[in-house]
């Protein structure tokens, strides 16, 4: 097990990275900073030579792959971290150092557990994209197809499993640091994000998610799933379907192309909630290194590695929160909120839905360029600390997905306004799943399960209770009166009825 020294040291070389690079400026001169935390930041900063232009994504890759993960999400919020920030950010979508071709091919070749010569007429040995967790390059497969070839990075197992232990260490320390800290539940944060990554790493796992979804979004057709080649795919290798299109992230070259940008966003933006809504299963990495548009305004999505599920009783639940925010309908909202046991029950309902009209009244109405998004966050928080609502972990996948969604389709319309976009989904889907149709067909599908069952119902009752066997019924006997008989007098009644030849009574009297 790892010792304490070796955390505190990973910790404060990371911190020293940050500021050597100038990715703690902002926060050092930030007013609303505490001044322990400026003090600690202007010590991380001693004698180091900081650049006069932040090198934020040279920061992340420098600290290793979990801190890049971190920086991808970032990279979708210029307007937490500002324009500058989520541009130099971008780059750690796809654009990191290439592993030379060599030991690409030696992994190909561990991987396959052959020689790619066998599977692959033409690999391309320069990558066309490098990121965290591993490189992707263009092949063409002994059938003739163009495909993309993703390999896992050497060695990235050990990197993600050393960061994670300290992330653990750290949150297990800030927990027992006050019991505002353990509202927050760090330690069961981060034993979440411990599982996403190792269903990240395994391609295989990957492949299955991505086949999943392609099912899943039949009904958007507009929303494009590569095709898996399962014979060239395994644990560590993942290969697909080639996707010819422009990223997201390049909008000059959308707008040369003539996308109708709008569209886009609002294809994202109903995609993501197919998924999360109505499906239930959800792409959790939906950054701009990830989506593709291709002709017709369609988007292709890739990388499926961090996959969210919601059972239909929280989206039932997010739905209606979804669309209490978007009608004003805080009362509504609030309700959902103690139903799901979000807020503890010896809370007010009525001042909980007071605090979330004064969150959410001022942001209604306006394009997300125009919202105040820190004031918002920060009125948030306020609200789950003064109602004592503990983090749930099981919602940090979507509340980061949403995050990505808002900043990548914010930034193809910076006019969208995601309430209206997303009000004519959310409202058809509650409509179909809790309006009186829904209801009645509910009802008609749990009565004939209770039908279905009533044969196996009786059968097991028949077990219980069998049928009376082969013999006669027994014949009626008169009452007699019972002496209770103790002691000697037992016997002396044993021995008299022995003498009269009463065998039976005799034997039924013993026992």
């Amino acid at each position: 097990m790892t010792g304490s020294a070796t955390h505190v040291w990973r910790l404060l070389k990371w911190g020293r990275i940050l500021a050597r690079h100038g990715a703690l400026r902002g926060i050092e001169r930030d007013p609303n900073t505490p001044a322990a935390v400026r003090r600690i930041v202007r010590i991380a900063r001693i004698g180091a030579r900081v650049p006069a232009v932040p090198r934020y994504a040279d920061a992340f890759q420098a600290i290793g792959p979990a801190a890049i993960k971190l920086g991808q999400s970032l990279a979708t919020r210029p307007d937490i971290v500002g324009d500058d920030a989520a541009h130099d950010l971008l780059r750690l979508q796809d654009q990191l150092p290439a592993i030379p071709y060599e030991t690409i091919h030696e992994a190909l070749r561990a991987g396959l557990g052959r020689d790619p010569a066998v599977l692959f007429t033409q690999i391309q040995e320069t990558p066309v994209g490098a990121a965290s967790i591993a490189q992707v390059h263009r092949a063409v497969t002994t059938d003739g197809r163009q495909v993309a070839v993703k390999v896992l990075r050497p060695g990235v197992e050990d990197d993600f499993g050393r960061a994670i232990d300290t992330y653990q260490w750290a949150a297990a320390q800030l927990e027992a640091l006050s019991p505002e800290a353990r509202r927050l539940r760090p330690r069961l944060t981060i034993e979440n994000f411990r599982r996403w990554t190792l269903r990240e790493l395994n391609f295989r796992r990957e492949a299955a998610s991505a086949s999943e979804l392609a099912e899943a979004m039949t009904a958007e057709p507009d929303f494009v799933v590569p095709a898996i080649d399962w014979q060239r795919s395994t644990a560590k290798i993942l290969t697909t379907e080639w996707i010819d299109g422009i990223k997201l992230s390049d909008r000059p070259a959308l707008v040369a192309a003539g996308y109708d940008l709008p569209r886009l966003a609002e294809t994202l933006v109903r995609a993501f909630l197919r998924q999360a809504i109505a499906e239930g299963f959800f792409h959790a990495d939906m950054h701009q290194g990830n989506l593709f548009a291709l002709p017709g305004n369609r988007i292709a999505a890739i990388d499926f590695g961090i996959m969210g599920r919601i059972d239909r009783r929280a989206r039932v639940w997010l739905a209606e929160i979804l669309y209490g925010l978007i009608t004003g309908n805080y009362k509504r909202v609030a309700e959902i909120h103690f139903e799901a046991g979000y807020v503890p029950a010896h809370h007010n309902v009525a001042e909980f839905a007071t605090a979330l009209r004064a969150v959410g009244e001022p942001m209604r109405g306006l394009p997300v360029k125009d919202m105040s998004i820190g004031m918002m966050l920060d009125g948030l928080f306020s609200i789950t600390r003064d109602f004592d609502m503990v983090t749930q972990p099981h919602l940090l996948l979507l509340q980061k997905t949403m995050v990505m969604v808002e900043g990548v389709a914010t930034s193809l319309d910076p006019d969208i306004n995601l309430w209206d976009s997303a009000a004519p989904f959310v409202r058809e889907w509650i409509r179909t799943e809790l309006g009186p149709e829904a209801a009645i067909a509910d009802r008609l599908i749990l009565d004939f399960r209770t039908l279905a069952g009533l044969p196996d119902l009786v059968r097991r009752i028949e077990a219980r209770y069998p049928a009376p066997g082969g013999e006669p019924p027994a014949l009626p006997l008169q009452e007699v009166d019972i002496i209770r008989i103790g002691g000697g007098w037992r016997y002396a009644l044993v021995a008299a009825l022995a003498a009269a030849g009463g065998a039976a009574a005799t034997i039924a009297l013993l026992h």
